[in-house]
């Protein structure tokens, strides 16, 4: 598959005495040149002392047409004044650094294998041609169906080359969901995993009639038809495709116009696709990689969130670019419990996980510590109380170490850390979702601090990350050159949070009234989540505006606060959802843990802990249908108490729970009930369940 050097585009000017040359004009599949949007605009330039970098003309900080430029948020000094750049440039800044360094870590039938930042480099140029060869039309999609793979990267990476918008689609959406991306991003290719996610395709693939081609790239396909190709054949395809046409389709590509889309889960309605510039993700990438490590090729990840969120995108690819990272690919399973054999393997040097991830560690380590002898327990108790007294000192900055500290981290702490793979790890992080205090607290109990992230997709992913500074409870400080806005905050200082950068989308594609309601005139993104900053500017959640719920006495109640107070003091409790919306009073569906299957769907059978807690009740149940059909009234009663404890520390009387049931099954992203980032669904949720929530309220 590789050819050796291949001929590249040359490396950006290190002068400023010249103007850039008329950007090359690119070629139909026969070689002829063809008119493109580029040819009719004048480029504007930005010079600096070692960049010379064309802009496309534009006025507007926004649009929601794939084909339009927008001005950038450049600051005349400091961190937000760097010269844009393409995907491009930052990856060949890679490649001519640092060619042979390690790249992307995978196994391929049974065996490791190993592709360098050249290799990378190359196949990413191949794949490029062979979208060309394809017909993929300039600004038109590339929607990619599967699990982490270097195939997934680079297919990604070679469809932005060829001048395409790359799309990533959540493995779990049905044949539905898939036609609403790929029509909405007008795509010429499809890139699935699989004969399962080719299907799903099969199905719809008459309804898209920008659709050319689909490439499957893991296993042999099942059928054969003149559009549908193997990664290999795909590949293959581009090799007659001149270097000087990708080349000319390169050097068109402008920092300030769309390369990528990210939809978002679609939680309250349908998915936008959020468009993001060159200069989003490579400025994003670089200011996040300074604040991670100043020295490239020292950083190891392991991949296997979904890349169709740009949680793991911004990670996984781009700051991986920047830092000269060593990505290691985990297997498809790597929820359903080999991730930890992947970290053990990787050793990574920084892990990402949204907070159900740090969850299900948390249940596994405490369902394996619950079958320990009563010595063990002791010491493991004893270990994490010494923990989280020098986590707590470490954060506030007082670095005083217990004494027992170096005995604990002897005997339990490091032991932890190597059989979780984190051995190495210096930066533990979580964001897409809350995570719960008793979580934090647990790791920071172990002597890994887990700090989280703060942002979205609209931001190219973080804007308040905590990895110097860090407080438990707070999403951190606002990254280097962006600006954080407090709208129309309260007596509290609680107001809605805005977001000004670099980082800030281009607009959501086709959808303009959407994009207007998320920026303003003066081009704040409007987050929609509520929150606060204390006296050291850290930044705390507080809710979110479209979830608050009105009473009908008109009271504005967050949520979440409470749903998380209420697992605290029911640690039996998996999922809560609060619901009184225009009601007179609140109620609250609650689901029990339990044990997931292969699929990630939710079985009868109660989760460990679950199982433990009955039995501290002498409740002799296993399932949760026997607990449900008996309305068990032992553990009924429990959970009452638990909400009366938490009714006594409530801030009003309109703030209390006042009924509750427990639902058959708990919620899951197959069932509908959380999005593919594990966000609740509640207004699917509510719909769901609509006739026990009637019940609630009608007696």
């Amino acid at each position: 598959m590789l050819k050796g050097k291949t001929d590249v585009p040359p490396a950006a000017s290190k002068t400023s005495a010249d103007p850039p040359a008329k950007p090359p004009r690119t070629f139909d599949q026969d070689d002829n040149p063809i008119k493109t949007p580029r040819e009719r605009k004048k480029s504007v330039t930005l010079m600096s002392a070692e960049l010379e970098t064309a802009l496309a003309p534009a006025e507007r900080l926004f649009t929601s047409e794939r084909n339009q430029a927008v001005r950038l948020r450049m600051e005349s000094v400091g961190p937000g004044s760097e010269t844009p750049i393409t995907i491009h440039q930052l990856f060949l800044e890679a490649v001519e650094s640092y060619g042979d360094h390690p790249a992307l870590v995978f196994r391929k039938g049974g065996r490791m294998m190993t592709l360098t930042w050249r290799q990378y480099y190359e196949q990413c140029r191949a794949a490029a041609k062979s979208f060309l060869k394809l017909g993929l039309e300039r600004y038109h999609g590339v929607g990619i169906l599967g699990f982490n793979s270097p195939e997934w990267f680079i297919s990604d990476i070679g469809c932005i080359l060829a001048g395409g918008l790359a799309a990533g689609i959540y493995t779990t959406n049905s044949a539905e969901a898939c036609h609403y991306v790929a029509s909405n991003c007008e795509a010429n290719v499809l890139v699935v995993e699989n004969h399962q996610q080719l299907e799903k395709i099969l199905k719809i693939k008459n309804q898209l009639p920008h659709l050319k081609a689909i490439v499957q790239y893991e296993g042999e396909l099942e059928q054969k038809a003149e559009f549908l190709y193997t990664w290999d054949q795909f590949m293959k395809l581009g090799e007659n495709i001149p270097n000087k046409r990708l080349n000319a389709v390169i050097d068109s590509l402008r920092a300030n116009e769309c390369c990528t889309l990210i939809y978002t889960s679609g939680t309250t309605g349908n998915p936008k696709g959020v468009m993001l510039s060159h200069d989003n993700i490579t400025w994003t990438a670089r200011t996040v990689s300074k604040m991670i490590n100043l020295h490239c090729c020292e950083e190891v990840l392991v991949s296997y969130l979904p890349l169709s969120h740009i949680a793991a995108q911004m990670m996984d690819i781009w700051c991986s670019m920047s830092l000269i990272a060593t990505a290691h690919f985990a297997e498809p399973d790597a929820l359903k419990g080999s991730l930890v054999n992947t970290l053990k393997e990787a050793r990574p040097t920084g892990f990402l996980g949204v907070p159900r991830v740090w969850e299900k560690i948390q249940e596994s380590m405490k369902a394996v510590g619950a079958k320990g002898s009563a010595l063990r327990k002791r010491v493991a108790d004893w270990a994490k109380s010494i923990g989280l007294q020098y986590s707590y000192s470490a954060m506030n900055g007082e670095n005083e170490v217990p004494w027992g500290f170096m005995l604990a981290n002897n005997l339990v702490f490091k032991r932890v850390r190597y059989e979780l793979g984190l051995d190495r790890c210096k930066l533990c992080c979580t964001g897409a979702a809350p995570i719960t205090k008793e979580t934090l607290d647990y790791f920071m109990s172990l002597s890994i601090p887990v700090k989280e992230l703060y942002g979205m997709s609209e931001s190219s992913g973080p804007h308040a990350v905590s990895i110097h500074e860090y407080r438990i409870g707070s999403v951190g400080k606002v990254m280097a050159g962006c600006k954080t806005k407090l709208d129309k905050p309260d007596a509290d200082g609680n107001g809605e949070i805005c977001f000004w950068g670099r980082h800030v989308f281009m607009g959501y594609l086709n959808m303009p009234d959407k994009t207007a309601e998320a920026l303003d005139e003066q081009g704040w993104l409007h987050s929609g989540d509520l929150g606060k900053h204390d006296e050291d500017d850290f930044l705390y959640i507080t809710g979110r505006i479209k979830e608050i719920i009105i009473t009908a006495g008109g009271e504005n109640i967050p949520p979440v606060p409470i749903e998380d107070a209420v697992k605290r003091e029911l640690p039996i409790i998996s999922n809560a959802m609060l619901i009184g919306d225009k009601q007179k009073f609140l109620s609250m569906l609650l689901t029990l843990k339990c044990v997931m299957d292969n699929e990630g769907n939710p079985t009868d059978i109660l989760s460990p802990e679950a199982v433990d807690i009955c039995r501290q009740l002498n409740v002799r149940a296993t399932k949760v249908s026997e607990i449900i059909a008996s309305n068990e009234p032992v553990l009924y009663k429990a959970i009452q108490d638990g909400i009366n404890r938490f009714n006594k520390t409530s801030t009003s009387n309109a703030q209390k729970i006042q009924k509750w049931i427990l639902l058959e099954k708990d919620f899951s992203v197959h069932g509908g009930e959380l999005g593919p980032t594990l966000k609740l669904r509640r207004p699917i949720v509510a719909k769901m369940y609509q006739d026990q929530i009637n019940k609630l309220y009608s007696r």
